[in-house]
């Protein structure tokens, strides 16, 4: 049997991985896919539906701010969402594209976290977390950026409905056959 004190220290040395879902469920937005959607209606209805977002989101999230301004000596830059997620001590900067990932996106996310850990974040917090909320992404696009090794900086798509069953299907066996090529390491 775990300890109290053990499954707190388990707990406490989880990743900020191990918080991001992928994908995200908006299916409460009550948007279709189809059409094009704007991401300043997608922001609009994540704040409108803010408390099933968070629920979404998982565990630890508590809202800070939408469009928080950072400024530079020359210009100012605005972060879609902001979190403070209580459980890994860090801000999550949210930026949400209604189209394909992009590199662009990964340099912008990259610049936002790299600017809030210099100009917002307190002592005692840890690295700031990025997440960028994508309807797709190119799995290329993620090998070849930024995104494969950090440990801080994510794409996550996101879903306006739920799967079809075949969809479901066809994503636990994708999951069960990388699962199936991991090598277990003792």
């Amino acid at each position: 049997m775990r300890s109290e004190a053990s499954a707190r220290i388990t707990e406490a040395n989880r990743s900020p991985r191990d918080f991001v879902r992928d994908p995200v469920l908006l299916e409460f937005l009550g948007l279709t896919g189809s059409g094009k959607l704007l991401e300043s209606n997608l922001e609009q209805s994540l704040i409108d539906n803010l408390q099933h977002f968070l629920l979404e989101l998982g565990k630890g999230f508590a809202f800070v701010a939408r469009q928080q301004r950072l400024s530079t000596e020359t210009k100012d830059f605005f972060v879609d969402l902001v979190f403070y997620n209580y459980q890994l001590k860090c801000f999550v900067l949210f930026d949400l594209k209604t189209k394909e990932l992009a590199h662009q996106d990964i340099g912008q996310m990259d610049m936002y976290v790299r600017m809030y850990d210099e100009l917002k974040r307190s002592k005692g917090d840890n690295p700031t977390v990025g997440i960028i909320l994508c309807a797709q992404k190119d799995a290329s696009v993620v090998r070849f950026s930024i995104l494969k090794k950090h440990k801080r900086l994510f794409a996550t798509k996101y879903r306006l409905v739920l799967p079809s069953e075949d969809e479901l299907r066809a994503e636990l066996e994708r999951e069960q056959n990388l699962f199936a090529g991991r090598k277990i390491v003792k």
